[in-house]
Formats: structure tokens, sequence, C-alpha cells
């Protein structure tokens, strides 16, 4: 069994670049994305991508995402800069106060690569390459559809969609988390959650890349837990920060994947916990469950980071890494 520490993306800009950006464009983080960026705009996610992979790499994590520095729609980005769809209203980001610009499609979501020429920049600046994508329900929960038809229709296409531009990722990415919070947070319908897997297991497919499935704010439904244990992927996450007792009742009940991710940092908390709460969370799933002789067990933030300031999100991810070098060393 090997630890693997790393996270969900979806970090904070760097402050540097979050002036440079608000300077460049005149108004703060949440409108400087449009799909049309300039040279200058260009420059500064560069310079951002550059900084978030090189404090990745100084903690000491073991699989490094892109950042997702352009992503101020967070999950929603990969509609929001899409031909086919018009960015709308701006909307509450589930129950954060943040607020991101709903995604209305309006024609067939076809793949454009744009995940894939953010992925292309960072294969040069790392060799433990982790993609970062969301996942076709929470896409789906996130937009508005004027397109499609009905929600099997837009499902469907949405999945679609993800699996050409996971296609179409660099080989040097390997491994992909898709993050699913809205299978917690608005869960499907109980006649859905074969497609919801089918959609799931549509994006795995495209890619010769282990993935993990990382949802979080909760633990899942055992119905759809047990669905999810019919894809092909290669590990589900857990959130122990939140509903550690629930998802080690899942494990308990039905068992998981080969592999899981487990979500050990509060990602929405600028208190930074130690190296030592980290391995102890660690350690106590491991106890908990019957099996724990996983192949791969990710140690992550339980969300994305975008919600903190630069100094606790930095201090996190030193914790992680630390963390996981404990429970290393106990082993």
């Amino acid at each position: 069994m090997q630890h693997v520490a790393t996270t969900a993306g979806l970090f904070p800009l760097p402050d540097a670049q979050r002036e440079r950006l608000a300077d460049l464009k005149g108004r703060g983080k949440g409108d400087l994305i449009d799909g049309d960026e300039s040279a200058d705009v260009t420059a500064a996610y560069d310079a951002a991508r550059e900084r978030l992979v090189a404090v990745q790499r100084e903690a000491g994590l073991d699989r490094v995402v892109e950042g997702q520095a352009r992503w101020d729609d967070m999950l929603a980005h990969p509609l929001c800069v899409h031909e086919h769809v018009r960015p709308g209203r701006v909307v509450r980001y589930y129950e954060n106060n943040n607020f991101y610009r709903q995604p209305v499609v309006e024609g067939p979501l076809t793949e454009d690569g744009d995940l894939a020429a953010d992925l292309d920049v960072a294969a040069r600046l790392t060799d433990d390459l982790q993609a970062v994508v969301p996942g076709p329900y929470s896409l789906t929960d996130l937009a508005r559809d004027e397109h499609y038809g009905s929600f099997a229709a837009f499902l469907d296409g949405v999945a679609d969609f993800l699996a050409g531009e996971v296609a179409a990722f660099p080989d040097a990415v390997e491994t992909v988390f898709v993050l699913e919070p809205s299978l917690i947070t608005t869960p499907p319908d109980d006649d859905a959650h074969e497609r919801v897997r089918d959609a799931i297991d549509a994006v795995n497919d495209a890619i010769d890349a282990d993935v993990v499935v990382h949802t979080y704010w909760g633990a899942l439904g055992e119905k759809l837990h047990a669905y999810l244990l019919d894809t092909g992927v290669a590990a589900l996450g857990y959130d122990l920060v939140t509903a550690h007792d629930e998802c080690a009742y899942l494990v308990q009940e039905y068992g998981t994947a080969d592999s899981v991710a487990l979500g050990v940092i509060d990602g929405q908390n600028t208190r930074v916990e130690t190296p030592e709460t980290v391995g102890d969370r660690l350690t106590w799933f491991r106890d908990s469950v019957p099996v724990s002789d996983f192949e791969t067990v990710y140690a992550t933030p339980n969300t994305g980071l975008f919600y903190l300031p630069t100094g606790p999100f930095e201090a996190k991810l030193d914790a992680l890494a630390a963390g996981v070098e404990t429970v290393e060393v106990a082993e």
C-alpha cells in the first residue's frame, strides 16, 4: 500500500497574480475570465501556474495539479469558456459565500481542448502531474440546459464532453481527480443512479490513467455509493473532515474500490492542521474498515482550496505532505 499526498486542486490565486489580474481587468477575480484573454492576462495566469506548481513541489506533494488559477467560475469553468455556452447570471456556489456565472448551454458540447492546453503547459513544470476535472453530474447540476431538452440527455452530453476533454490530456497525466460534490449536496433521484454511474464511467474510460471520484461535504447515500462501486474508477473519495463516521460505515458495509482518496485536510477552514492530525486521520480510517490493504491511499484536502488565503493554503500543503510521511515512518 502506498500513500500519495495530493490535492483536489482549485487553488487560490497567488497574491502577486491576483493584484496583477485585477489591475489588468480593472475588476475583481470573479470577472476575470471571458474566454478571450489578452496576452498580458495569459502571462499572468502562466505566472500563477508556475507559482502554484512550485508551492506544491516545495511542500513535497507526490502528485502536482495545475492549480486551476483560471477557473474563476470554479467547477463550472469548462462550460463557461465553451463556444456554445453563455455565462449567465451570477449565482451562489453551493452553500458558500462565493459566486460563479451559471453556464447556460445553448448548443452541442463539443470538445474544445481548454483543459488539455493548461495541462500541456503544466507538464513542462513537473513530472508528477495530476489533472482535475468537474464530474459530469456536478457540472450538469451547476449549469442550465437550453439545448438537450431533458436531464438524461443533458447528463449524457456533459459526460461525452468531459470524456472528449479528458481524452485530449497529455500522456504526462498520471491521475485524474473527478470532483463530484453535487452527489452529496443535491443527490440524484434513485432512478438516475445508473445513468450517473455510466456518465462517470464514460469519463473514466477516456484516459489510461488512474481516475479518482472525489466527493465532499458529507457522505454518499448507500444506494448511490453501491452504484459508484460498479464503475471502473481506481478510487472513491471520502470526506473524513465532515463525515468520518458515515464514510467509514459505507466502507464497512459495502466495501470500496481498490484504492481510496481520504479528505484529511479542511479545505475551507483557515486553521492549519498539524502533521500528526493528518496522520491520525489516515490511521483511524485504516483501523476502522475491515479491508485496509488498499493499493493506494490518496491523502488530500476534503475540498478544493480556493477559499483560503495564501498563507494558510501553503501551510496546509506542508502539513499534508508531512502528515503522510508520519504514517509511512510508522509503518
